[in-house]
């Protein structure tokens, strides 16, 4: 397949930010995709480009794609990797290649029928995302309680805000001020089980821990903690709520170390890996063989193609690591992170509170998934 065109324009993502679409021409048609935006960024992460940086790469990337003959995905994507060059995608944008090779992609899938398909808030805590995660029935019975649960858990602090609306982060998860890091998962364990959906319904959480490391401690409820006194905040915290049962990032990028401990500390626990990680196969190898994770974030803009993204995932898989991909907290209309759980059998997505924007992908969610079975995690109230 030969590409003809491409182009590359700014759009703004849902926090108002501006991102990147990419559009290919492929015979007679345009493929389009557009790429999301991190706020809470591991520090491996492939670099993002402004619109205007990415302007300029385009230049670079025409005079090597344009009209020549990619027979996979694979292959337009090494093409990209080589001409970048560098580890962090620096030189071509992440996002700019995520974006090319995403809307190849969609192109193949016409063509040739190749594939089937913290930061976040203003308030209080210091744990990014406080999330419920519906695991039993249909997709669309799952999707329905979520958004009843959403919907329920917004009467209940607005109360609790004395009748006044409450805030809400990027990802649309409820944003408010709590006595402490544990009253939302206590908040949240109730409602689940006054909604009788304690056997459908479990608790997680994300607590991207670098945003609260700095000189080797945790500035965690109002203490500086060592790792080790960290690890058994958590434990005190999976001992409380029997729904609890996945933590991502629960140590800083850097504290491998913190990540093994509380594996060991608490074994029938989902460790997941998130910043740790960044989509990165060697990554993920390199921390499974160290026993510090048993599960692993995809996110594509993180590595900035899709085949390195599916690299990402097969590794995982191999190491027997449970894969969640992954929105951002800035992004777009596009929908292409369902397709890719989808396609590779993810254990769990993770898209974000049932509102606003983040319905897109739930729309999908269930068009693509209309009896198989799949988790689905939603923010039921964000940390920082």
């Amino acid at each position: 397949m030969k590409i003809q065109d491409i182009t590359v324009r700014k759009i703004f993502d849902s926090r108002g930010e501006p991102t990147i679409e990419v559009s290919l021409k492929l015979g007679n048609r345009w493929f389009s995709a557009s790429v999301p935006s991190g706020k809470s960024r591991g520090s491996k992460e492939a670099r993002v480009f402004s619109f205007v940086e990415a302007v300029r790469a385009l230049a670079r990337i025409r005079r090597v794609i344009l009209k020549k003959e990619f027979s996979s995905i694979r292959a337009l994507d090494n093409a990209l990797i080589r001409l970048d060059n560098t580890k962090n995608k620096s030189r071509l944008g992440g996002n700019l290649m995520l974006g090319i090779s995403i809307a190849f992609v969609r192109a193949l899938a016409v063509f040739a029928n190749v594939i089937n398909g913290g930061a976040h808030a203003d308030n209080n805590l210091d744990i990014q995302e406080y999330m419920v995660v519906a695991r039993g029935g249909s997709v669309r019975a799952r999707v329905e309680n979520l958004i009843d649960f959403y919907n329920r858990l917004g009467a209940i602090l607005r109360k609790k805000n004395s009748g006044r609306r409450v805030p809400v982060g990027d990802e649309g998860g409820y944003s408010l001020d709590f006595k402490n890091n544990f009253e939302p998962i206590a908040v949240l364990e109730n409602l689940v089980r006054v909604r009788g959906l304690a056997k459908n319904f479990s608790l997680a959480l994300d607590a991207a821990a670098t945003g609260f490391y700095a000189r080797g401690l945790y500035a965690f409820g109002g203490k500086k903690l060592t790792s080790a006194r960290l690890a058994g905040e958590y434990a005190r915290y999976f001992g409380k709520s029997k729904l609890l049962f996945s933590i991502e990032d629960p140590f800083a990028e850097k504290d491998a170390a913190g990540f093994s401990l509380i594996h060991k500390k608490m074994p029938g626990a989902w460790v997941v890996g998130d910043d740790l990680t960044v989509t990165n196969s060697s990554e993920i190898k390199k921390y499974a063989e160290q026993n510090a994770i048993n599960a692993v974030i995809i996110k594509p803009n993180q590595i900035g193609t899709v085949s390195e993204a599916a690299d990402a995932i097969l590794a995982a898989k191999q190491c027997g690591l449970k894969t969640i991909i992954s929105h951002r907290s800035g992004e777009t209309e596009d929908a292409f992170i369902i397709h890719l759980a989808k396609a590779s059998g993810a254990d769990g997505v993770k898209i974000g509170a049932p509102t606003r924007e983040r319905m897109i992908k739930y729309n999908e969610l269930m068009r693509l998934y209309p009896v198989t079975k799949i988790s689905t995690a939603a923010v039921g109230s964000l940390g920082y």
